[in-house]
């Protein structure tokens, strides 16, 4: 996998691994611009990660903004407290294939978009999957009542992206296709299931049947294993998305 991530890389950030410690001490993926790691790859003795058995085991150290989103994750196998790097901002991603490929290539993504610079960071739109959970929300009456509501912002979401929303469990299936209409709203907000800092606001633009985009369908089709956090969305998924609108 440590060989795909870096195809991915330069495929998508024209960016090449560097050895500034010599090529068996890791690999460091920087941005052509402010020169800062988005990626430190690193081959790690198994017990020095806290891990079982004998060996080493490829990892990457990313950088994830979004705290909530930084603990959600670590609650997953393969992804443990930064490795060398400060534990409050980066986690450290296994690459011996217990975290899917398709996840690290997203977690990357949320990496190169914290550490970009501010110039970076006036990007086009960009379209993301993005989770709610029923149990704590209940969107679906929230869009009855209004057609712009507020939800919780990711560091990486900007205002004129697209949103699809995938609605979990009982549901689990993409219910909406929303526009991000402001971002950056300060707000305090915390309790044992959530903890929010900033608000978006997002506009409904269509509405989808759960039988067209349940999970099932999502994983089978689409490569996608989970939704835990806002994600980027496939080429393939956006058209199939694009053809039920008309």
């Amino acid at each position: 996998m440590r060989e795909n991530i870096f195809a991915y890389i330069k495929k998508k950030y024209k960016a090449a691994p560097e050895y500034p410690w010599g090529e068996d001490d890791g690999a460091v993926l920087r941005h052509s611009d402010n020169r800062k790691w988005f990626a430190l790859v690193m081959n790690v003795d198994r017990k020095k990660l806290g891990l079982s058995g004998d060996g080493h085991v490829d990892v990457v150290n990313l950088k994830i903004e979004d705290k909530m989103f930084k603990d959600v994750l670590m609650r997953d196998a393969g992804i443990l407290p930064a490795y060398h790097m400060n534990k409050e901002h980066w986690i450290t991603v296994l690459l011996d294939g217990t975290v899917e490929e398709e996840q690290v290539c997203g977690l990357i993504d949320l990496s190169f978009a914290a550490t970009a610079s501010k110039k970076a960071k006036l990007r086009p739109p960009k379209e993301w999957i993005v989770p709610a959970n029923p149990k704590f929300y209940d969107i679906e009456h929230a869009f009855d009542r209004a057609e712009i509501i507020e939800w919780k912002q990711s560091g990486s979401i900007k205002a004129g992206d697209t949103i699809f929303m995938y609605v979990a469990a009982p549901v689990s299936a993409i219910l909406y296709k929303c526009k991000v209409v402001e971002a950056d709203i300060p707000y305090h907000y915390q309790d044992e299931n959530l903890t929010i800092t900033t608000l978006m606001k997002i506009k409904l633009l269509h509405r989808y049947k759960p039988e067209q985009f349940p999970f099932g369908r999502l994983k089978e089709e689409y490569g996608i294993y989970a939704v835990r956090g806002p994600r980027g969305v496939p080429n393939s998924l956006r058209h199939a998305l694009d053809l039920q609108k008309e």
